[in-house]
């Protein structure tokens, strides 16, 4: 999602992921300093964004299955296009980002399916529930 954003939005045409080509002079997403492989960690949910909102609170413990990242170099690029940082993790780093104006734009570092279970829904899974049940669909 954040390499398509670049592309897209920041129309940064080269810019590509460092697992898929570590190579690549324009490195939007880039290895974490230390492997979040398997870990759970605490996230801060930023208030007035959308994930504050689906949370209901300020902070979560979420599962990691990653060593990648949005490239510190490309964060004040992304926000100033109107990507939002909306979670971070204790040292700032980002770890929810969303878009606003947008029906459900939100993607996070963490897998947060592994928290959701059909009798109580992880609280993104509920929230894009709830935005495509709202979605009218043109034809």
């Amino acid at each position: 999602m954040l390499v398509e954003y670049a592309r897209n939005v920041l129309r940064s045409e080269r810019a590509e992921h460092a697992e898929t080509d570590p190579d690549a002079a324009d490195l939007v997403v880039t290895p974490l300093s230390c492997s979040l492989w398997g870990q759970e960690h605490r996230v801060v949910v930023l208030p007035g964004s959308r994930a504050a909102k689906l949370y209901g609170t300020d902070e979560a413990v979420e599962d990691y299955f990653c060593n990648y990242g949005l490239s510190p170099e490309y964060r004040p690029r992304m926000e100033e296009a109107g990507l939002r940082v909306s979670g971070v993790d204790e040292e700032g780093d980002p770890r929810i980002v969303e878009l606003d104006g947008h029906p459900f734009f939100v993607a996070t570092l963490f897998c947060f399916q592994t928290r959701s279970r059909p009798e109580q829904p992880h609280p993104l899974v509920a929230g894009f529930a709830e935005a495509a049940g709202q979605s009218s669909v043109v034809t």
